[in-house]
């Protein structure tokens, strides 16, 4: 598969697999204002899955869609990382795994707004203000459960350290992120890493709450498709429709 179409399933896969999890707590959100938030948050995601996959669908040439992107393929053929498919989980779960996703999104997307490639600094261009808008409001939310109750603080704290093992995956660049850089479409790891551990580095300690060693192991596997058992229970409730009724459309 051509390098800039797998660099932009994988931008396409992160986005949607994340705005599936986060659609899960629609009317469950631990308050209305959080609800509401979740759910916009997860509406920006799947906007930016649909431009990266058309793009995607378009240097592929294989008569696929958006559609048939994210509804006809299965678990080994999603590019996602790791952090993204972990469960929800309580509140402070789900909140830290956004906060890691935000923080690298909004320095990958910041640095995509100046690609080589014009389509995909458009694309990241119009996400600019939506990811700016996540990072803020996720951080703000990290500082408030951190620095909140000694439960709300002891569940962060917890979170933030089974998901650490995660939030490395997506510096660990292979010949696809590397061919991205050499051709000036995408920010090197090495720069996305510094500014993300300095922000990680500052909100947490805002929040009150201890960071992890920054040279800790990571999880790696997902952007080559190897997943864990929770990728495909979220594809078999997204995808339960398509399948059971190939071709059906509203």
């Amino acid at each position: 598969m051509d390098h800039k179409v797998n660099y932009l399933l994988r931008l396409g896969d992160n986005a949607l697999i994340l705005s599936q999890q986060l659609s899960q707590w629609c009317g469950k959100g631990p308050a209305l204002e959080e609800d509401m938030a979740l759910t916009n948050v997860a509406l920006d995601l799947l906007g930016q899955t649909r431009m990266w996959y058309e793009y995607a669908a378009e240097l592929e040439g294989a008569g696929r869609d958006e559609d048939a992107l994210a509804y006809l393929r299965d678990a080994h053929e999603f590019k996602n990382c790791l952090l993204l498919e972990q469960p929800n989980g309580n509140y402070a779960d789900t909140l830290v795994r956004q906060f890691f996703f935000d923080a690298w999104h909004y320095f990958l997307i910041e640095g995509l707004t100046r690609s080589s490639d014009a389509r995909m600094a458009a694309i990241a261009e119009k996400a600019l203000k939506e990811v700016t808008y996540h990072l803020r409001r996720s951080g703000d939310l990290m500082v408030r459960l951190g620095d909140g109750t000694e439960l709300s603080h002891a569940k962060t704290q917890s979170a933030v350290n089974e998901l650490w093992m995660y939030s490395g995956e997506v510096f660990a660049y292979d010949a696809v992120d590397e061919a991205m850089v050499a051709a000036g479409v995408a920010p090197p790891a090495d720069e996305l890493r510094a500014h993300w551990l300095a922000h990680v580095a500052e909100i947490l300690a805002e929040a009150t709450l201890t960071m992890p060693p920054a040279d800790a192991w990571m999880q790696r596997g997902g952007k080559q498709g190897r997943h864990s058992e929770h990728l495909g229970y979220i594809l078999a409730e997204m995808q339960f429709l398509q399948r059971a009724y190939p071709g059906a459309t509203w």
